[in-house]
C-alpha cells in the first residue's frame, strides 16, 4: 500500500465565501468530536461578515482533531478539524503531504507550526488591515500576524489598538452594529465612492402582472402549497430577459469586463442584522414555482440565521424589493462586482394617461442602478423598457 492510500484524511477548513474575506467566526459544531459524519449534512456553522452559514461536511467518515470550539475567530484556509476513516488517526502536523488528501481529492500538504514573525517593512498584510493600522495609530513592526504565514490580519490591527488602553464607555445612546451591519456600511461605502452609478428610472402599469399573479399563483399554490410573490414573477422575468443583455448580467473585474455565462439573481432580504442578498442559481432555467419554492426556503434560512455558502455567492444581478413597505420608489447601491441592481417600489393606485383620458391603474416605479464602466445609458434603457414590456406581458416569457 503506498503512503498516499495509508491514510485517507479530509481537511475540514475555514471558508472563504469572498476575496476580502479574512477570518470566520465558528459559530458552533454540529458534530461533536468522534461522530460519524456523512458527506453533504451540515458540520458546522460559522459567521463571516455576512451572515451565519451552515457548512457542509465534505467527505463521510469520523470528525477527529476538532482545533477550534464555539466562539473562536479562525484565518480563512486554517484547518480545523479533520474527517478520517474509521479507526484511523488524523495526519500530524508534521506529516508528509503524500499521506493526507483534501475533500476536492487534491494532495494537501501541512507545514509545520512555525510562530509567527514580527511585521517588518515587507510583511504581508491585507489591505483592511493596513488601512485599520493607520486609522488607529497601530504601529505594523510591533504585530505578529496570525494569519496563515504570518500575514497581518485586521484583527490583528485591532486586538493590538484595543491593548494600548481601556476603551471608552460607549455613551448609551449609540449602538455598535453587528459584523453584518459594519460590513454593510463599509461595502456600501465602497461601491458608492469607487462605482461610477447612474440611474433609469421607469413606472409601469402592473394590472397584468396583478392579474397573472392571482391567476398563476393561484394554481400554483394548490399544486405546491407555496404563496407566489411579486417577487418571484420579477426575478423570473428578469433572468429570461438578461440572457438576451449579457451586459447587464456581466461583472467589472479591475481592467476587463467578465460576462457571466450563468444568470443568478440576488434576492435582497431584511435580516435581524441588516441585509442579506441571497441567490437563486440559473433562475433564467427555473420556473414560477420552483423559483418561489426558492426563494421561501431562502427566506426560512436567511431569518433563522442557517444560510448555506452557497446561498449568498456568486449572484450576477440583484433585485430589492421595497414594495411591502410600502416604499414609492428609491435608489439601490449596487453590490461589486456586479453591473447593475434594480429596486422596485409598491404598487400604488395612480392617475395616468389612457388613449389621452385620466384613469387610475396600480403603477409601480423600478430604479434601476447601473455601473457605468460596463453599460452606457442606452443599454441600460432597453433592458428596462424590455422589462417594463414583460411586466405588461408576463405570460409571454413565463410561457
Amino acid at each position: 500500500m503506498s503512503d498516499a492510500t495509508e491514510i485517507m484524511a479530509f481537511s475540514v477548513v475555514m471558508p472563504a465565501l469572498e476575496m476580502a474575506q479574512e477570518t470566520g467566526k465558528l459559530v458552533a459544531w454540529r458534530k461533536a468530536e468522534g461522530d460519524r459524519v456523512i458527506k453533504g449534512e451540515p458540520l458546522l456553522e460559522i459567521e463571516t461578515d455576512k451572515a451565519v452559514l451552515e457548512v457542509e461536511s465534505p467527505a463521510d467518515g469520523i470528525l477527529a482533531d476538532v482545533k477550534a470550539q464555539a466562539g473562536a475567530v479562525v484565518a480563512v484556509g486554517k484547518i480545523i478539524a479533520w474527517i478520517v476513516r474509521p479507526g484511523e488517526t488524523p495526519p500530524s502536523e508534521v506529516a508528509s503531504p503524500a499521506r493526507m488528501q483534501t475533500a476536492d481529492e487534491s494532495i494537501h500538504a501541512v507545514a509545520p507550526v512555525i510562530p509567527a514573525p514580527t511585521a517588518g517593512p515587507g510583511a504581508q498584510m491585507s489591505p483592511k488591515a493596513r488601512r485599520l493600522a493607520k486609522e488607529h495609530g497601530v504601529d505594523i513592526a510591533s504585530l505578529r500576524g496570525s494569519g496563515p504565514g504570518g500575514e497581518i490580519l485586521a484583527s490583528d490591527v485591532l486586538a493590538a489598538s484595543e491593548s494600548k488602553g481601556l476603551p471608552s464607555p460607549a455613551p448609551k445612546d449609540v449602538e455598535t452594529p453587528s459584523s453584518i451591519g459594519r460590513l454593510m456600511a463599509e461595502r456600501t461605502t465602497q461601491s458608492w465612492t469607487t462605482v461610477p452609478h447612474f440611474f433609469v428610472v421607469r413606472e409601469i402599469d402592473a394590472g397584468a402582472l396583478i392579474e397573472v399573479r392571482e391567476r398563476m399563483g393561484s394554481a400554483i399554490q394548490q399544486a405546491q402549497g407555496i404563496k407566489v410573490t411579486h417577487t418571484d414573477f420579477l426575478v423570473a422575468l428578469v433572468a429570461r430577459i438578461l440572457v438576451k443583455h449579457p451586459r447587464m448580467n456581466a461583472s467589472w473585474s479591475g481592467a476587463a469586463i467578465r460576462l457571466n455565462q450563468e444568470v443568478n439573481i440576488g434576492v435582497a432580504m431584511a435580516v435581524d442584522d441588516g441585509v442579506v442578498a441571497t441567490v437563486i442559481h440559473n433562475a433564467n432555467k427555473a420556473d414560477l414555482g420552483e423559483i418561489a419554492v426558492q426563494r421561501r426556503e431562502l427566506t426560512e434560512r436567511a431569518r433563522a440565521g442557517r444560510l448555506r455558502p452557497s446561498d449568498i455567492a456568486g449572484a450576477t444581478f440583484t433585485i430589492s424589493n421595497l414594495g411591502m413597505y410600502h416604499v414609492d420608489a428609491f435608489s439601490a447601491i449596487i453590490s461589486p462586482p456586479q453591473a447593475a441592481i434594480l429596486a422596485v417600489g409598491s404598487i400604488t393606485e395612480r392617475v395616468v394617461p389612457i388613449d389621452g383620458r385620466p384613469a387610475i391603474r396600480p403603477m409601480m416605479t423600478f430604479t434601476l442602478s447601473c455601473d457605468h464602466r460596463v453599460v452606457d445609458g442606452a443599454r441600460a434603457a432597453v433592458f428596462l423598457n424590455e422589462v417594463a414590456e414583460a411586466v405588461r406581458q408576463p405570460e409571454n416569457w413565463l410561457r
